[in-house]
C-alpha cells in the first residue's frame, strides 16, 4: 500500500471517516475515467491528486457544483484562480528541488557533471522541482548539466534512459531525480554497469530511499510529506462537513505541507515519523 493511501486511511480511522480509494495508476486517461466515476456519486468530501494540470477540470467542477468540497492534493488540478477547490495541500516543490540539489552541489565540491531526470512535465510538482534545481545550478558555473530529459515517474523508462546515459556519458559525477523510485531504479542500472560512484539525490523520502540514504547508496532525499498531505486532507474534509468551514472562511485556499531534507544523520527519525503517519 502506498504511503498516501495508508496515511489517509490511518487518519480516517482516527476521525471516523470511511475512505474510498481511487487509483489512477499514474495514467492520465485511467485517472480521468476514475474521477468521472467519482463525480457520478455522492460524497461528503473528496480529495484528488491529479496526474497533470487541466486533465480533471470537468468532473471536478461537476462535484463542486453539486456542493461537494474538493480538496486538491500535491498537484494543481488547475490554477487556483480558475477553479473553486476547497483548499490545496501541497509541499513547496521549489524548496524540495533546491534543497536536495544544494546537498548534491556541496558533495560535488561545486564542480563536475550532473544529470537531472524529471518526472512528468505536465505535473506541477515536477515543474517546481526543476525550478529548484535550476535555481541552485545558477550558483555553480563549474557544474555542467548534461541532460534533463523526463522519465514520467516510470521506473522502466528510467532504466532505459539511464542505460543510454551511461553509454553516452563516460563521466557523470552526480544525478538528481524528481522522485526516489526513479533514483533507485537508476541506481540499479548504475550498479549493473559498474558506475556506483555517481552521487544520487531524490525526492519523497519513502522507506526504501531512507534505507538507501542510511547505507550510502543515496546522498540525500527530501520528504514529500504524503502522510501530512493525505492525512490533513481528511482533517480538512471533516472540518468542512462538521464545522462548515469554507474557502477563505476558516481554511485558506492553499496550505503548504512542510518536509525536511534528509541525510544519513536525520533519516532514522524521519523513518519513525513515517511509520506513525506523522510526516
Amino acid at each position: 500500500m502506498r504511503a498516501g493511501q495508508a496515511g489517509a486511511e490511518a487518519w480516517g480511522k482516527l476521525m471516523n471517516v470511511e475512505v474510498t480509494w481511487f487509483d489512477g495508476q499514474l495514467d492520465a486517461v485511467k485517472q480521468r475515467a476514475a474521477i468521472d466515476n467519482m463525480a457520478s456519486q455522492k460524497w461528503d468530501f473528496v480529495a484528488i491528486q491529479a496526474f497533470g494540470i487541466g486533465t480533471l477540470v470537468d468532473p471536478v467542477n461537476k462535484m463542486i457544483d453539486a456542493g461537494i468540497p474538493v480538496i486538491d492534493l500535491d498537484t494543481l488540478i488547475a490554477p487556483l484562480d480558475t477553479i473553486n477547490v476547497h483548499t490545496m495541500l501541497a509541499p513547496d516543490n521549489i524548496f524540495m528541488g533546491a534543497s536536495v540539489t544544494q546537498q548534491i552541489a556541496d558533495a560535488m565540491g561545486g564542480e563536475g557533471t550532473i544529470i537531472m531526470t524529471q518526472g512528468a512535465l505536465g505535473h506541477s510538482g515536477a515543474q517546481g522541482r526543476a525550478k529548484g534545481f535550476e535555481k541552485i545550478m545558477k550558483n555553480y558555473p563549474k557544474i555542467q548539466v548534461l541532460n534533463t530529459d523526463p522519465a514520467d515517474w516510470d521506473v522502466t523508462k528510467v532504466a532505459r534512459i539511464w542505460d543510454t546515459h551511461l553509454t553516452k556519458y563516460p563521466d557523470i559525477k552526480a544525478a538528481f531525480f524528481h522522485n526516489d523510485d526513479m533514483a533507485l531504479a537508476a541506481a540499479n542500472v548504475m550498479k549493473a554497469r559498474g558506475r556506483t560512484g555517481i552521487i544520487i539525490g531524490g525526492v519523497d523520502a519513502m522507506p526504501p530511499a531512507l534505507e538507501a540514504v542510511m547505507d550510502g547508496r543515496m546522498l540525500a532525499t527530501v520528504r514529500n510529506p504524503s502522510c501530512r498531505i493525505h492525512g490533513w486532507a481528511v482533517a480538512a474534509g471533516v472540518a468542512a462537513v462538521v464545522s462548515g468551514e469554507k474557502t477563505g472562511k476558516g481554511i485558506p485556499k492553499n496550505i503548504v505541507t512542510d518536509g525536511p531534507v534528509i541525510t544519513k544523520e536525520t533519516a532514522p527519525g524521519i523513518a519513525w515519523m513515517e511509520r506513525h503517519f506523522l510526516i
